[in-house]
């Protein structure tokens, strides 16, 4: 199973490499939020401090959204027939969907290299230890696993590739500005910041934070509650919980688009 899903990945990375127009989304849709927040929104919020409380933000959305790589390109391979080949080659369900999981997480390790030397440029750095940012990454990248699995299952029950385009994101949208990944989320109204303390978007986020020792600027109010004080052990918890239930399902989606 191993042999097969890393021979998947790297059919997968391939076609990355011969179409590197497919790593824009992963690349400058990222870096224009942060120029955006950073400069345009960063001064009424804090200045530079809020760039460094900006950049986990930052991460967590992206890898969140990256989850459209997975999702645009398990319908691709579904309605172009590739599927239909794997399906009939002797080699376990599991790594036809493990293997696109694994190569778009490498997409989102490239991702999460270009905004950091963007962050260095716009003022964010690392201030905690190093085993404590290589944590904070590991931490993040486990989520951007999850959350590929999530597009997984949005990639197998789409009945096109245009429709997977745009339902990969129409659910991303409010669950990561829900969050604390741009302010705090005690500023938001009612049920609203209830959901944000709660949101995996702000946990990972804030065992970022955390992790990487930046602060939230003065302004902010800072967050209350259990999700708050075990940030880096709910964002875990969140990322275990998500493969629990997501695997299960995406696999039980794959047997029946394969076996029609």
């Amino acid at each position: 199973m191993f042999r097969d899903s890393a021979i998947v990945a790297y059919r997968n990375l391939l076609t990355i490499l011969r179409v590197p127009t497919l790593l824009v989304t992963a690349t400058i849709q990222p870096l224009m939020f942060v120029f955006l927040f950073a400069y345009v929104f960063g001064a009424s919020l804090g200045g530079s401090q809020y760039r460094e409380f900006l950049l986990a933000g930052i991460f967590a959305q992206t890898v969140a959204f990256n989850a459209a790589f997975t999702t645009v390109g398990l319908a691709n391979d579904l309605h172009k027939g590739i599927i239909d080949r794997m399906r009939t080659l002797p080699m376990s369900r599991l790594a036809v969907l493990m293997g696109r999981t694994l190569s778009d997480t490498v997409v989102n390790v490239l991702a999460l290299a270009v905004m950091a030397g963007c962050g260095y440029v716009v003022g964010w750095r690392i201030n905690g230890g190093i085993l404590d940012a290589a944590l904070a990454f590991a931490v993040i990248l486990l989520f951007a696993f999850a959350m590929s699995w999530v597009g997984a299952i949005t990639g197998l029950v789409s009945p096109s590739v245009e429709v997977a385009q745009s339902a990969g994101l129409i659910w991303l949208f409010p669950l990561s500005f829900i969050s604390s990944a741009f302010i705090s989320g005690e500023s938001l109204p009612g049920p609203l910041r209830v959901i944000a303390a709660w949101n995996p978007i702000t946990a990972v986020a804030a065992a970022g934070r955390k992790l990487f020792d930046n602060g939230a600027p003065p302004t902010f109010v800072p967050a209350e509650g259990w999700p708050a004080d075990h940030c880096v052990l709910y964002a875990i918890l969140c990322s275990i919980g998500i493969l629990a239930v997501a695997v299960p399902i995406a696999l039980l989606q794959y047997r029946k688009v394969a076996s029609h």
